[in-house]
This record gives C-alpha cells, structure tokens and sequence, in this order.
C-alpha cells in the first residue's frame, strides 16, 4: 500500500517486449475465479465471487470521494478500473499505468501503525486514488505531448521528474486530513524521525531521500509527509497544485522539480527540507521538555557494530517472557533478517530460530516451552493467492511445526497451558471471525460469532484458557473487549472511541495495551471491574507490547531510540501508576502533537471527506453487476510509439498490451538495429491465465553477415550480404513458487519449438551458429532449474547460505540439413565468508554438443574476459568471494550520493575438448584428432551502490581488473550490476 509499483521497471519491461522471446511473468488468481464488473461515471470495480456488497460499498465510497480527493491538485482523473484481490492476506494497494489500474487487496492488516481506526478499503479509497490524481495531473504540458505520442509510457518522464517523497507524503497528508484518522496522526508513523532529530542526528537531504546501509533513515512515506504538509501550511493548501503546473509547464530536467518548487516559494528542495526538519525539532523538543519519564533498565544486547563502534540500526521486539530472568523476542535490521532471540539479564544473547516471512511479527505469542507466530504461505503457481499459516516452535527441543497450510490467520495466540490457540480469520468475503484452535492438531474447535463484523486486532488470552481479551474495531472507533469462549459473552472494558488501541495483554485485574493517547505511545492499564484506566509508562520515544514476568514483578515492553527497538523492563508496581482522565484535555494530561495544524480545516475537500467517511454505510445507490470475461478484454493497449531497447542498440515502435487481470500480455511492432541497419517486424503474446504459461513469438525481417571466406591465411577477403528471416518460436513455461521457511525456493520448466527460416543468403559459407544458405532449422529446447536461497538482509552482499542449478537440452529431432544437439548442467553453492556478510560462490558447468552441422549459443559459463570457443565438451568452474569494502555517505553536489563501496575476487577456469578434422595438403580428411583447450582469468570487482539525481532507486556500477593467465594479459572492464531496475 500504500506503495506504487516504480514506473522505471514497468518501462524497461514495456521496452523489452520489443526483443524479449519471454515476456515477464505476473501474478495472477486462479482461473476458476469469476470476476463481475461494476461501472460507475469514473469507476470500473472488478470484483470475484463472494466480494458482491464489499464492492458495492467501495465503487459508493469512491464515486463519493472523486470530487473531493481531486480539490487540491485541481485535477478530474479519466475513468480508472479497480481491481480488488480476495485470494491474498498481504495487506496493500497500489496504483500503476502499465497498464493504467489500480488494486486493492481486500484483507485489513493488524498493523495498528497502518491500519489505526480506519475502515481498510476507505483507508486505500482515500490513498491509492490521490495517486490516480497526481498521474492524471501530469497530463499537461509536455506530459500531454508525450502521452499522446507513447502512450501511458509517455507519462514516465514527466512523472520521473516528481520525487517519490512527494507522491507518497502528499498520499499519507491526504488520508490524514480527509479522515480522523491516517498516519499523519499516528505517533508510531514518525518514531524513527523523531528518534533521529532528538538524538540529533539530522542528515543531510541526500542521505535523508535516499537511505543508508548503516543508519536507520525513515521512508520517503515519513518524509514526504512532514515536507509536503510543511509547504502546505506555509503557503497555502493548493501551493502543491501550483508547483506541479510549473513543473510540467517546463523544460524536463532532472532538478525541475525543485526548481518549480523554488519559484513559487522561494525554496530550493534542500531549503525546504532544512525548514522542515527545524520545525519539528523545535516541535518535539518541546514535547520533550513536558514529559516525566519512567525509569526502566534496558536487556545487554549483542546488535550489529561497524568501524568505530558505530551501530548498525538493529531491533530487539515484541517480549515475551520465558522466566523471570530470560525473555524471548524478535531481532531484526538492516543486517539481520527476522530471528528469535532469547536474552537474559546477564547479558547473554541466544539464537533459537531464524523466521521465513512473518506476516505482522508483532503478534509473537510464547510460553515457557512453546512459540507460536505467522508466516505468509505461497500458492506454487498462483501468484495472487498467499496464505498465511502458523508456525509453533517448541522451545525445549527446537522442532517446528507447520500446524496449518492454506489458512488465512493474521494473528495467533497461544493459552497458558499450551493447548489452544486463538486466531483472527480474515477470509475471501471480507469478513472476520475469531476462531479457536486445537493447539496439536491445528482444528477448528470453536468459531465466535460476530454478526456485526467487527474488525479484531491483537487477541490474547487470559489465565483461565477460557477468557480472551482483544481490540474490536468498529466504525472508526476502538474499544478492548472482553470475550468468554464457552458462553461467547462480550464486554467492553473502555468506551468505544477513535483511539488506536493495540497489543492487549491481561495480567491479574488488570488488561496493559497501547494507547496513543498522550501523542506518545505508551502502555496503559485499565481494571476489569472499575474500568479505571492508568498510564503505566511514560518514555522519551514510545513504549509497546507489555509482558509480564511469571512471579508478577517485573513488566518488559520495547523500548525506542535512533539505533533500534529495544527491550526494557520496569518493576510492576500498580501504585506507581498514573491515573488518567476520561477527559483527554484535564489539566496535566498531555496532547498529540498535530504537525498539520489548521490544514485539515482549509485543505480543499477535506471537510466534506470527513462526513462522507464517517458514514459507515454509504449512500443507497446501487450498481448493476456484469461478469467480466478474460478473454473478451485480452486486448488492452496502453502504451505505443517508440521504445528502447535494454542494450541501446535497436529502436521500437509497436504497441503493448495488457489485459487487467494480469493473463494475457501482447506486444506487436518494429525494431530497427542500429548497429547492423536493418530491421524486423515482431509480434509477442504470453497467456498466463492457465497453469502452465503459453508463450508465441514471430519475428519478419533482415540481417546482416560479414565473414572472410579465405580457408586459409591471410584471411584477407572479407564479404557481407543482407538476408531475410522468419523466426517461430512457441512453449511453455511453468514457474512454481516453493518458498516455505528462511531459504527463497523456486522451481521453472519449460519447452519451446524453435522455427528459423532464412532466405537470400548468398555467401559460400556461414558460421556454424548460423542457417545461412542450410535454409531453416527446426528445434527444441527444454530446461529446469531449482534454486533455494537464503534470505538475505540489506547489508548481505549475497546470498550466505543456498543453492541452485539448471539444465538444458536443446536439439534438432525433425532432421534436415541442420543437426546438432547440446545439453548443459550449471551449479552454484554459496557459503557464508569470513565477515558477517560477506559471501563465497562455488560455481560449476558441464556443457557437451554434438559435432552435427549446426552449434547452438553456450548454455554454462565462461571465464570472465575470455572470448567463448564452441567445443565439444566444456567443463568450467568459479570461485567467486564478494564483500562490503564500506558503507559511505558521499554527496557529490545534487548529482551523485554514493552509500556503499563492495568488492568481490574471483578464478574461472574452463576446460575444452573436441575432435577436429585431419586433413592433407590436398584438403583430403585423413582422420581426427582431440584438442583440449584450457582457460583459466582471475580478477577482482571494485563496485559502488550509488543514487543518481536524487532518486530513491539505487544503481550499482564499477569496474572489473581480469588478468588472463592463458595470454598473459591485463583487461579493465566497466561493470554494471545493477540499474536500479
């Protein structure tokens, strides 16, 4: 969510269709899924079975908000479709041109940071449309131009020149000010800016817009936020809509944007972000200086340090306490994917387990001698369908149990005494229950009722394995419910407001949870039978998920601050507590702080957004439902004109299409290459709508070959000529999804027919990789591979633990005057290096061809710096060592921002055979003889991670040293791993 996919991939896919034989692969449902359709004055709702009245209700909430979401950036979007998804438990959103749509997954998250007191599909009606309304609003100016000459492709660069802090900051400013809710209220949204700007660390605009390897640098989501709305409440709600008219009105070079922004403020980019960043400190600093803290000891941690003992950004959270002395948590950063840890007080750090891919670690439930949490479970085939499944560890003896496989659970708790478990179900109507499990088995033993559909967050139980407490979210406001599992009798313990209550936990008399309520998050308590409510902390930054020790005397919660979450504990002492007002604005209660100020009553739109929100059930009109077919709306066009392609060496023009639901992609036109001067018309479809993906592919054009047709030395009779050919090329592939645990594991087969017909080749001869006057070749090439990864951290350089290897054989069965068949087997193992993330790859290649009248391009690979040399037999290996050198932070002017310097040195070697003719000084063939061929180059990579013009997406590029032990020569190379793309 609340995320766009980058405009820079979808562009380079949309000009690789041009040369592309395969067209990517996308994420689709599965075909037994029947979508309908509603269409509303500026809607296209696409919906499947069983999400009727959720998509009723959001093409109403939608056709309600158009006029106002669009008042401030003085922009009427066209008509959009919108997509929304029920077979996945990732909860996000987003909007895209390739092609123009925008999807909603309609599964609500228990991230109370995201989620707060919104409804889930209001929250991404307000948020993801902004985005529709900032794209649409670049069709002006040269976006306008460009747009009619490429299509949605056109839309790319004037939509380049805008910062992803803009687009995204402006998105959370809106749900912010159009609701009583959004981040923008959220304390938890700017913990780690604040943390940062009190502990005076304020970076400069570079690093802050781009990121680190070692420093905790929050999002262009946080940024974008207090930037744009500092702008906002400096001159005027609509200074954005005037900013983005300049912008598009002028010349599209890379620092327009800031430019624009200078001449209708004054303000260069840097100035702006300068003022900002003051302001909150100012601001915070006086919060500060409100508050009085609670004394709490921190758990020794054994976190990440570089050079000079500078932390790395590192968290230790969600405490669950296994004796009075040891806790277990989750530890997690820039260098540490997510892992259960146990500390102690004596300082002693212990790693139990290393997670997949948790979905919302927060909900991390223990008791002495078993775990249990949810990790994102993946469909093989269906990229669209995730499940989410629970994990239970049993801490004595260290097996894991998979309990579930394809549920939808989005948060689970354990009972005291180990034998059940409580679920939050969120299933494929868009409705929730809370279910209660056998803790062996993983059955369904009871489901709640909940008639009202209730949004649960967060449920725990109580000592009596009977009782369960919970936040119930309904109609934007929380409460903390009390729920017996026999009787099914619910009790409110607080009253129902808008509150972003989160994290229960019960203790005695007495239910702790989180409460923002003081504009600083902290734990709260509230008592069963008084329902009297105390502020239990009070720390500096934020204070979350309580825990309390099994003799009742010691409470440990997280604890925040620049380098990371971290645990800290605190005597349990109710008389210490701090009662609290029913009445938020008493005398010594403290208030949220407000950086939006008055905006939310001058902002264009806004008030009228608030009580179009604030009605749960959107006004009575009702849309007539039409199924919507795959394959009548296959064609969908959405970009034409021309388009580079990935080498530079050859221009497009052709159209690429899309169908919205992700099955069919179509990409039709002509290339020119420049480098030979000729050119072919091409014509792609991929349908992925079945299980396996059907791939055609043809190709009309001209080539041009130059070869010596000497036989022997000096080769000094060099000719070329201009052919004709028609390629064919039609398969399928089958790309699985294996993933279950910490390794990433895939699994691809595939088969293609390959047709080659050439015609006007006049030359005597032809290489041998070429049909050249043999006329056409017929073949087939089928592949697997298997690769299973480790997951790997920001910091790791690659993967430290995983393996992976492909085969492929290709040949020529139909007959004809063109033969030849070749398989290959290519392996790589990677191990952990010295460093932490450093990494060792072992590579190894067979590859072996028969010696028929045609010789197909090298399925392994060769040395580095060394030209291939098509033998009968090739055996190659590679010992590669790649690590970081040093994490930097070096601004070139406005133009480069380098963060990391890596290295890497490596040896190949390549063994060759084959059986070559004997002949005698008359041409006659006497025999055959072996030849072996041995190559072997060394070399070491030197490469930069850097960000270009201030962009968030980061390249990577350096250069290559290669000594060739075979000839004896040097060889510096430019390297390019990485275009951001």
């Amino acid at each position: 969510m609340l995320r766009r996919y980058f405009l820079t991939t979808q562009l380079l896919l949309a000009a690789l269709t041009a040369t592309a034989q395969s067209l990517p692969i996308l994420d689709q449902n599965p075909t037994s899924l029947h979508w309908y359709r509603l269409t509303t004055p500026h809607f296209r709702v696409l919906y499947p079975t069983g999400l009727d009245s959720t998509a009723q209700r959001t093409a109403q909430r939608l056709e309600s908000l158009y006029e106002p979401i669009s008042a401030s950036l003085e922009k009427k979007p066209r008509r959009i479709s919108l997509l929304l998804q029920n077979q996945t438990t990732n909860s996000n959103g987003f909007v895209t041109l390739f092609p123009r749509r925008s999807e909603f997954f309609a599964v609500p998250p228990q991230d109370p940071g995201l989620l707060g007191t919104f409804n889930w599909l209001d929250l991404l009606a307000v948020h993801e449309y902004r985005h529709v309304v900032q794209n649409d609003k670049a069709l002006q100016g040269y976006g306008r131009f460009f747009y009619t000459l490429f299509g949605n492709t056109g839309l790319f660069l004037p939509l380049l020149t805008v910062p992803d802090w803009f687009t995204e900051g402006d998105a959370v400013s809106t749900e912010t000010l159009f609701s009583t809710s959004g981040r923008g209220r959220i304390p938890n949204f700017d913990l780690g800016m604040r943390a940062n700007l009190l502990a005076g660390k304020r970076f400069d605009y570079p690093k802050a817009a781009t990121g680190s390897y070692r420093d905790n640098v929050p999002n262009h989501y946080v940024l974008g936020y207090f930037m744009t709305t500092y702008l906002k409440r400096t001159y005027g709600p609509d200074a954005w809509s005037r900013v983005l008219n300049r912008n598009y009105h002028r010349i599209p070079w890379p620092f327009a944007f800031s430019a624009s922004i200078k001449d209708e403020t004054g303000l260069r980019t840097e100035d702006l972000y300068r003022k900002t960043m003051d302001d909150l400190t100012e601001t915070w600093q006086k919060q500060q200086g409100r508050l009085s803290i609670t004394p709490a000891t921190l758990f020794a941690v054994k976190a990440e340090k570089q050079e000079s003992s500078r932390p790395v950004f590192t968290n230790y959270q969600y405490p669950q306490f296994l004796t009075d002395s040891t806790i277990l948590c989750v530890k997690s950063g820039l260098g540490d994917t997510p892992r259960l840890v146990i500390l102690d007080k004596s300082g002693v750090e212990k790693t139990v387990f290393v997670q997949g891919f948790p979905n919302d670690p927060a909900m991390l439930s223990a008791t002495a001698t078993k775990a249990c949490w949810i990790e994102f479970g993946y469909d093989p085939r269906w990229g669209q369908r995730i499940y989410s499944n629970i994990r239970l560890l049993d801490l004595t003896t260290g097996k894991l149990t998979r309990l579930t496989h394809r549920t939808r659970f989005m948060a689970v708790a354990l009972s005291p005494d180990n034998s059940k478990l409580v679920v939050v179900e969120s299933n494929e109507h868009y409705k929730t229950r809370l279910l209660v499990l056998d803790a062996k088995t993983g059955k369904v033993v009871k489901a709640l009722p909940n008639p009202e559909n209730e949004f649960y967050l967060h449920p725990r139980w109580q000592t009596d394995n009977r009782t369960l407490v919970a936040v119930s979210l309904k109609n934007g406001e929380k409460t903390i419910q009390t729920i017996d599992t026999q009787t099914n009798a619910q009790t409110d313990l607080l009253p129902r407001v808008n509150e972003n209550l989160s994290n229960p936990q019960p203790w005695g008399d007495y239910v702790f949870y989180n409460s923002p309520r003081s504009g600083i998050d902290n734990v709260y308590a509230v008592k069963f039978q008084s329902k009297q409510v105390f502020q239990v902390t009070s720390r500096p930054l934020a204070a979350y998920h309580a825990a309390v020790s099994p003799s009742g005397t010691r409470l440990a919660f997280e604890d925040f601050a620049s380098t990371g979450y971290r645990i800290a504990s605190m005597s349990l002492n109710p008389a210490s507590w701090k009662v609290v007002s029913e009445n938020p604005t008493a005398p010594g209660q403290t208030q949220p702080v407000r950086f939006f100020g008055s905006l939310a009553g001058l902002e264009p739109g806004a008030a009228l957004a608030r009580r179009i929100l604030a009605d749960s059930i959107p006004t009575a009109t009702s849309y007539q439902p039409t199924r919507f077919r795959r394959l009548a709306h296959a064609i969908n066009v959405y970009s034409w004109g021309p388009t580079l392609s990935s080498s530079g060496q050859a221009l497009s023009l052709g159209l690429s299409s899309q169908d919205l639901l992700g099955t069919t992609q179509v990409g039709v036109g002509y290339t020119y290459n420049q480098s030979e001067q000729v050119g072919n018309f091409y014509a792609n479809i991929s349908y992925q709508g079945l299980y396996p993906i059907i791939d055609l592919s043809f190709q009309h054009g001209n080539r041009n070959t130059a070869l010596y047709i000497d036989r022997v030395a000096p080769a000094d009779s060099l000719r070329s000529d201009q052919w004709q050919y028609n390629q064919l090329t039609a398969g399928f592939r089958l790309p699985l999804q294996l993933t279950n645990s910490k390794y990433i594991q895939g699994l691809n087969l595939s088969a293609y027919y390959n047709y080659l017909q050439v015609t006007g080749y006049d030359l005597p001869f032809r290489y041998i990789t070429d049909v050249g006057s043999a006329g056409s070749l017929n073949a087939l090439t089928y592949g697997i591979s298997f690769s299973r990864l480790l997951r790997q951290s920001k910091r790791d350089v690659a993967p430290r633990w995983g393996q992976s290897i492909s085969a492929n054989w290709r040949t020529t069965p139909f007959g004809g005057r063109l033969t030849g068949d070749q398989w290959g087997v290519l392996g790589n193992l990677y191990l952990p290096g010295f460093g932490k993330h450093h990494s060792l790859r072992l590579r190894a290649g067979y590859q072996q061809q028969s010696k028929g009248t045609y010789r197909f391009n090298a399925l392994v690979f060769y040395p580095r710096g060394q030209s291939y040399v098509s033998d009968d037999k090739i055996t190659a290996g590679s010992v590669e060592y790649r690590l970081p050198i040093a994490d930097t932070h070096w601004s070139l002017g406005r133009w480069l921002f380098v963060q990391r310097i890596k290295a890497g040195a490596f040896f190949d070697a390549a063994e060759g055979q084959s059986q070559e003719e004997v002949r005698d000084v008359y041409g006659r063939l006497r025999g055959y003889e072996t030849v072996r061929h041995a190559y072997r180059t060394t070399g070491i990579d030197v490469s930069f991670v850097f960000n270009a013009l201030r962009l968030r997406t980061p390249f990577e590029a350096g250069f290559r040293t290669i000594y060739n032990t075979t000839t004896q020569q040097w060889i510096i190379q430019p390297l390019v791993i990485d275009i951001g793309f």
